[in-house]
């Protein structure tokens, strides 16, 4: 099969924005599988010698630093017939690393304990991908698996530009270790076109990405996007294939985890068709309420039920 293809370049990525007035990289039909190529970290992320470093990487640097932090994102991909109202699903089909390396840095004023750690600690972790592991300096071996931290459509047009820090309405930099080869996101369309980006690339990440950031790398993700015109959603949402996945992002995890809940309340009472009493009690009983994470300003939690408890057909 054929693919349309999207690689990093000083031309096809942004760096640190979203924005609905960009204009498209390329357009694609609805229901095309397109292969896209993601690059990460600023100068002084890079390794020493001995490392793969992407070239279109280097020239990102060499364009100049973005106006805000941020992520750099490849992007965007336009949907055609996709409008405003409308539902983009991603089937994340293929995740593969496209380097042998990653970095993760931590610091002052920064992740969930801002003023524990006074001293920054920036440190490249070798990534084997024949065989699946990263090596931490004090010689563990951690399995990967690799995602996209950021995977978000175009917010609103009346937002103007904004940071790709804070996860929205329009997904963004979610940071779901969940959405993994094989699993699939849906986010409201706010712009025609859908416009479509992803980055932030994750070799592993637990929940809650603590420090600040995973082991940040740069990926290939072999996506479908599809666009659904009688989904009823108003707030992102994931499936893997054992679990439906409800999210809620806001500075407060009250409020965070209330968002995920209220919604994965209602996806119970229509998927199995009871009442919202039932689905809460049963949101009680086996639904898990997962900390996503806590240092991105919005924070995030999402909520995970398993998909054979529910589907009625």
């Amino acid at each position: 099969m054929t693919h349309a293809t999207l690689k990093a370049s000083t031309k096809t990525c942004h760096w640190g924005f979203f924005d609905a007035a960009l204009p498209a990289a390329v357009t694609i039909s609805s229901g095309e599988e397109i292969i896209i190529d993601s690059i990460s970290g600023g100068p002084k992320n890079l390794p020493g010698d001995g490392y793969h470093v992407p070239s279109e990487l280097l020239d990102m640097h060499a364009a100049g630093a973005p106006s805000v932090p941020g992520h750099i994102l490849t992007g965007p991909v336009a949907v055609s017939g996709a409008m405003p109202g409308d539902v983009l699903q991603v089937d994340i089909l293929d995740v593969s690393l496209r380097q042998d390396w990653g970095f993760n840095f931590l610091g002052p004023l920064k992740g969930t304990l801002p003023n524990d750690f006074p001293n920054h600690h920036h440190t490249i972790i070798p990534l084997d991908a024949e065989r699946g592991v990263a090596t931490l300096p004090w010689g563990l071996e951690l399995k990967l698996a690799p995602f996209f931290g950021v995977m978000g459509v175009a917010p609103p047009p009346t937002w103007g530009r904004i940071s790709t820090i804070e996860p929205r309405v329009h997904g963004g930099n979610i940071d779901n270790k969940e959405l993994v080869a094989g699993t699939t996101l849906f986010l409201p369309i706010f712009a025609e076109g859908a416009l479509f980006s992803c980055g932030d690339g994750h070799g592993a990440q637990g929940d809650g990405e603590v420090c600040v950031t995973a082991i940040e790398t740069a990926l290939k993700g072999r996506f479908r996007l599809t666009v659904l015109k009688n989904r009823d959603l108003s707030y992102p949402q994931a499936e893997t294939p054992t679990h439906y996945i409800t999210m809620g992002m806001d500075p407060d995890l009250d409020r965070c985890a209330e968002m995920a809940l209220r919604d994965m309340i209602t996806l119970v009472s229509q998927r199995a068709g009871i009442s919202r009493e039932d689905a809460y009690m049963l949101c009680s009983l086996a639904g898990d309420l997962r900390i996503t994470q806590t240092v991105n300003r919005e924070k995030g939690v999402h909520m995970m039920m398993a998909k054979n408890l529910i589907d009625t057909h």
